[in-house]
């Protein structure tokens, strides 16, 4: 798998070999990962309704790692959706797939939370 090359909210494409698995298919590209991955920090930034792109440095470190983690497994959904045939698998693909849809709606709950929002905003790192 190629490396996520986009450097705001997730920097080590290291991190998202561990989310997408050891059988992701060869076809799937960084730009491909680039695409989702920029998409998905679009998503944050209108969810919380503030441009953490933008003022990335200003956001607390366990915001931080709550946004990176939502960008990585919705870049995981898109990888391993595009072809599963590589998976030992279908149903170990969609497992994965499942296991990630449920972490993205966790954590896309707790940034609707206006308290956390409000912590988000604050810009305390």
């Amino acid at each position: 798998m190629a490396a996520y090359t986009n450097t705001t909210m997730v920097a080590d494409d290291a991190d998202l070999v561990g989310f997408v698995g050891a059988n992701v298919a060869a076809g799937w590209t960084v730009a491909m990962a680039d695409d989702v991955g920029v998409q998905a920090e679009a998503f944050i930034c209108n969810l919380i309704r503030y441009d953490a792109v933008t003022n990335w440095a200003l956001i607390g470190a366990i915001e931080k790692l709550m946004m990176t983690e939502l960008v990585l497994r919705t870049i995981a959904v898109a990888a391993i959706s595009y072809d599963m045939a590589a998976y030992t698998s279908r149903i170990e693909a969609e497992n994965m797939v499942n296991l990630h849809l449920y972490r993205i709606n966790e954590i896309t709950k707790l940034l609707s939370d206006q308290k956390v929002l409000t912590h988000i905003q604050a810009g305390t790192p």
